[in-house]
């Protein structure tokens, strides 16, 4: 669960300290926005090199845009830092790469007033006036949209299943949640990989499942992100709802019958992948691009392994409809701004917004990607692209490749099989994906007490799962924790839900 809203503090300070900075130059001495001058960009590096600004990339995005491009590269390690820093100061670029998105920071700095609204002019620009209906809800804050959204897959997770198991056992892979028990159970019971010995499960969990596996498998049922509105408009908790709660019974069924790794609960994600290496469970509720490293894994491991995978993102329990709880913020992975202290007014906004939208091309998105091709890639018939000189892409290539403004521009063929399909079944997901009504809301009890109640509502739901309390001690669990911020958290959200909305 995000802790998606903002705090006052340090936050508050540095944008109280922009207020009194707005009206100066960015921190290279030009006027920002300026039609002569070059395009500045405070952009994050999540590399350990610093790529060259006369290097292929950028010498080709210049090219391609018409603009000649500054970046201010500032390493993710202190990002939160340096940007900070650039608000108090006053020394920001025409462009600031804004994230991560449950950054207080990041948050109070773009409701503060300094960022410019961009949504009233998306629609003048090919590109961004095709950005996501649903990130955009997800990309708003408050009701505004203070810069363009950075575009993720919007739903990866899906159900892994061993299909080499399946094969064993003469089983289907399963597409319900019912058919999803019984091959668990078999693969816990029946023997899959036929050695001979009871020493397989059928789901391998980790201690984030309270996030990660059981929060994508409680969608399923017909759970929330996090929250959900009622038909009168409240905002409540998914945490005691009816969807999840059967979902917490369903998976407590399974666990009982040992066809969940009983010692989940401590397991941690490097002791989780090494069980699955070892074949010692056939189901993960996971990201569908994990299949590769699993099978690389097993690999290591013993050359001659036998593993498959299957890739499941059509999970369906009854008569509730396809869907698929997001895990990427709706889609969301920070918003590139537009400060009103270096882009003064709208002639120059909309110069930025040509260059933004100018990115979103597929050949500015190839270059981000992929580099240069001769160089750094080559494409054969069948449109499969393979890195020819690894080093190269990763020093002039990568740095790039996290400041697409999409993910989804392009998908390029693998030479991975279990890639291609992930990466097909991910982009399935999309017209399923459900989002947190209330991520761009803003709510002081959530900020100061949502940490608090989510790990006790987690540590309750570790308890029933495990059979040390019963459902009735879970809802008195979280019904004391109305009483403890969780009531005033979705009190807030209501008003505010209310507020934006009408």
């Amino acid at each position: 669960m995000r802790k998606h809203l903002f705090v006052k503090g340090a936050a508050a300070a540095a944008v109280a300290a922009l207020a009194l900075t707005a009206c100066g130059s960015n921190g290279s001495g030009d006027e920002g926005g300026e039609a002569d001058g070059p395009i500045t960009w405070m952009a994050t590096l999540h590399t350990p090199v610093t790529p060259d600004e006369d290097g292929p990339i950028q010498t080709a995005l210049e090219k391609h845009t018409g603009e000649d491009l500054k970046i201010q590269w500032v390493p993710a390690a202190s990002s939160a830092e340096k940007l900070n820093a650039a608000l108090s100061s006053g020394a920001l670029a025409d462009m600031v790469s804004m994230a991560p998105v449950d950054s207080s920071t990041v948050r109070q700095s773009l409701t503060s007033g300094m960022f410019w609204d961009v949504e009233p002019y998306l629609k003048d620009f090919p590109n961004l006036a095709k950005i996501d209906p649903q990130t955009l809800d997800a990309a708003r804050l408050d009701g505004k949209l203070y810069g363009v959204p950075f575009q993720k897959i919007k739903a990866r997770y899906g159900v892994v299943v061993r299909q080499d198991w399946l094969d064993n056992l003469g089983l289907e892979a399963p597409h319900t949640i019912e058919d999803l028990e019984k091959v668990a159970v078999a693969f816990t019971k029946d023997d899959p990989d036929g050695n001979g010995k009871d020493d397989t499960t059928g789901f391998i969990d980790r201690e984030e499942s309270f996030d990660l596996g059981f929060r994508s498998l409680s969608g399923y049922f017909g759970a929330g992100d996090d929250f959900e509105v009622d038909d009168t408009g409240q905002v409540r908790s998914t945490l005691d709802g009816d969807a999840f709660k059967q979902a917490m019974e369903w998976y407590r069924g399974v666990y009982e019958q040992g066809a969940v790794n009983q010692e989940f609960v401590t397991m941690q994600k490097t002791n989780q992948q090494d069980a699955i290496a070892r074949g010692k469970g056939g189901i993960v509720v996971t990201g569908l691009f994990e299949a590769k490293g699993y099978l690389a894994l097993a690999q290591d491991a013993d050359p001659k392994t036998p593993m498959k995978w299957a890739l499941i993102n059509d999970m369906t329990y009854q008569d509730v409809p396809r869907r698929i709880l997001t895990d990427t913020a709706g889609g969301l992975g920070g918003w590139l701004s537009f400060p009103k202290s270096e882009v003064k007014d709208e002639a120059a906004l909309k110069r930025m917004l040509g260059f933004a939208d100018k990115l979103l091309d597929e050949e500015a998105f190839g270059l981000m990607t992929n580099g240069v091709e001769g160089t750094h890639f080559s494409q054969d018939a069948d449109g499969v692209v393979t890195i020819e000189d690894q080093t190269a892409w990763e020093q002039e290539v990568q740095p790039y490749s996290s400041s697409r403004l999409s993910e989804k521009v392009v998908t390029y063929k693998s030479t991975e099989p279990y890639v291609d399909e992930g990466n097909e079944k991910m982009l399935e997901n999309e017209q399923y994906a459900v989002v947190n009504p209330t991520q761009s809301l803003s709510s002081e009890a959530y900020d100061r007490q949502w940490t608090t109640v989510h790990d006790a509502a987690k540590d309750a739901y570790n308890k029933y799962l495990v059979g040390q309390i019963e459902m009735a001690d879970y809802e008195a669990a979280i019904e004391k924790l109305r009483g403890q911020g969780l009531g005033d958290i979705e009190q807030e959200l209501t008003a505010a839900y209310a507020e934006v909305n009408g």
